[in-house]
């Protein structure tokens, strides 16, 4: 527990008791306890599944479902069971649980305040599906939106303490902390909202439960393909951290340069306007385009001194080296072609093919765009940072000559919008050195 802001306790300890001050009128309520008692073993069996095969997320239909057919603080009570029982990886996991639990008390019986006010429990009672859907569309609108809330309280107060949804460590500024939770969180939750309205329907039909529990199949093989995606993109990740890692211990003075063209890639793909998969990839190409250089000897990527013509040639040769590395890996696309292509030139004086003009793939231009801007931005072994304003002036007056006047005017108009934290790369306990031999070339660097 030390490791825990007390902010962060105490934040829990509110939710918690505004948990249990949704579930005390229970002893007045008249409920249905058997379906409470079945709906809530059903959603913990669905939490354990989910543990045992590693599926991301919550199974929130069952949840839904019992907010659609219930009194506020039954429903509530039937998320209680499975998120005591779910399993947590990290510590302190008590806490984590009873966060979990009392979220959702908290969501549920929002949702199903707002079913119930608008008479829903009516509609479903009669199976008069039509009018059913506006007020479970809005008790499920509510139910995202305490969750919402809930999440960005904790972000803003200690992410890390609970499942963090965003997976960061430290404070997050408050004005930034529910910035895009909602819509994020919306599709997933309306998609189970609608299975846990068809559950309700079917429960309060002549077919009764049984008929309702046959609508978590077609559920459960979507959330088996959706966790199966996942772990895949888990797997993508791993992958290219793992190759990112072994340049950053081959070239320490760049250490921290591939993630940061990454993002800086990632930034003129977003403001030039191409699609979210495509900038996935194109942040990809960022964080590898340096990859070729674990196949050129560590003497000459650490060398302080003036390189010798032959020994330029070997590290010129570096896209080719990355390249057949990452040809066989499929899922990097476009990617590929960045790696191999980032250091030509619009004049055709850059390599390895000494390419002109639309010959080079525009997912070349923005990597090299970005990785020229880190490289003057960040203090090497033989150069000190420059001021990103002199590093934007630079890149202006090369446009058109070495980089894409697109890609560099979209960096530019990124970086007045968002900002950015030029970083130290170097060893700051060795200075920089002169190299009279440097490529004398505007932009130009390893």
């Amino acid at each position: 527990m030390e490791a825990i802001p007390a902010r962060a306790r105490v934040y829990v300890a509110c939710v918690v008791l505004g948990a249990l001050c949704c579930l005390l009128p229970l002893p007045t309520v008249r409920t249905p306890w058997w379906a409470v008692l079945l709906l809530a073993a059903l959603y913990a069996g669905c939490e354990r599944v989910a543990a045992r095969w590693r599926f991301t997320g919550t199974f929130y239909p069952v949840l839904l479902a019992g907010a659609f057919l219930l009194p506020p603080p039954a429903a509530a009570l039937v998320a209680v069971p499975g998120a005591l029982l779910s399993g947590v990886e990290q510590r302190p996991r008590w806490l984590r649980r009873l966060w979990r639990a009392a979220q959702l008390v908290v969501g549920v019986w929002v949702a199903a305040r707002v079913h119930g006010a608008l008479d829903g429990r009516d509609a479903v009672g009669a199976s008069d599906f039509p009018y059913a859907l506006a007020p479970a569309g809005a008790a499920v609108l509510a139910f995202c939106l305490a969750l919402t809330v809930l999440d960005g309280g904790i972000l803003a107060f200690a992410v890390g303490v609970p499942p963090a949804p965003l997976g960061q460590r430290g404070r997050v500024p408050v004005r930034r902390a529910w910035r895009g939770l909602f819509l994020r969180s919306l599709a997933p939750v309306v998609v189970h909202g609608l299975a846990g309205l068809m559950m309700a329907v079917l429960w309060r039909s002549p077919y009764g439960p049984v008929a309702a529990l046959l609508v978590l199949l077609p559920m459960c093989v979507s959330w088996w393909v959706f966790a199966q995606y996942h772990r895949e993109r888990a797997a993508h990740q791993a992958t290219i951290r793992a190759l990112v890692q072994a340049v950053d211990i081959k070239d320490g003075y760049t250490r921290g340069h591939s993630e940061r063209v990454g993002q800086a890639s990632m930034m003129i793909a977003r403001e030039l306007g191409m699609p979210d998969e495509r900038v996935e990839v194109l942040r990809f190409a960022g964080i590898l385009h340096d990859v070729g250089k674990l196949g050129v000897p560590t003497r000459l990527l650490r060398k302080d001194g003036p390189l010798t013509p032959e020994e330029r040639r070997v590290i010129e040769l570096h896209p080719e080296y990355g390249h057949e590395m990452v040809r066989g890996i499929s899922f990097l696309g476009e990617a590929r072609a960045a790696v191999l292509h980032h250091h030509e030139r619009l004049d055709g004086s850059g390599y390895p093919y000494g390419l002109v003009g639309g010959q080079i793939p525009e997912s070349a231009r923005v990597v090299a765009v970005a990785d020229a801007f880190d490289a003057m931005t960040s203090t090497r072994c033989y150069s000190r940072a420059r001021p990103v304003p002199v590093a934007l002036e630079e890149l202006e007056r090369c446009a058109g000559t070495q980089f894409d006047p697109r890609m560099v005017t979209a960096l530019v108009r990124a970086l007045r919008r968002h900002g950015w934290r030029p970083a130290v790369t170097s060893d700051e306990a060795r200075p920089p050195r002169p190299r009279p031999s440097a490529p004398s070339r505007p932009g130009a660097r390893r």
